[in-house]
């Protein structure tokens, strides 16, 4: 399949990172000694994001990213950890954005990693995610194995887990 996705890459958590990318745009990973989070500046990169077939949380079947996509204007792809601090903060951010935009073809897929499938659905409760959710990696060991950690690496992202890191997909250019 065509490898060409045309995205803007942001590696960040959306509202805590903010404060740190205004005073060092370019600056390596912040630490933030008080909240003990690790956040990566406001990057802009263009990268050829590859598309993929994950497993859906709901059902646990096969779910490719361009049917996710198809439609859609904006995609905002968030890789997250289920156990991380810092999407914690920002799973609200993200679902607030995807209800307020989603009828304007804004689209968040949430990528799973590092967490067992029964750990992501127990943090989304019993109602689920708002978007869809597809599960990437299931063990802390596979870190340095998966796509999510080669983009990181590829846009300068030092973080050790870099949880969440976020992708925005112009699906017009698939």
């Amino acid at each position: 399949m065509k490898r060409l996705f045309a995205l803007l890459l942001f590696a960040l958590a959306l509202v805590p990172v903010a404060t740190f990318a205004q005073d060092a745009p370019s600056a390596p990973a912040v630490a933030n000694p008080q909240a003990g989070h690790e956040y990566s500046p406001l990057v802009e990169k263009t990268v050829n994001y590859k598309n993929w077939t994950l497993n859906d949380l709901k059902d646990n079947k096969p779910v490719d990213l361009r049917s996710l996509v198809q439609g859609k204007k904006l995609v905002m792809v968030v890789y997250f950890a289920p156990w991380c601090p810092n999407w914690r903060n920002e799973a609200p951010v993200a679902a607030r954005l995807f209800e307020k935009y989603k009828d304007q073809g804004f689209a968040v897929i949430g990528v799973s990693e590092y967490g067992a499938r029964d750990t992501v659905s127990t943090f989304f409760g019993p109602t689920g995610s708002p978007y869809a959710v597809v599960s990437e990696s299931e063990s802390r060991e596979n870190r340095d194995k998966t796509p999510h950690f080669g983009y990181r690496q590829a846009t300068g992202d030092t973080r050790k887990w870099g949880s969440p890191y976020n992708v925005f997909l112009d699906p017009s250019n698939c």
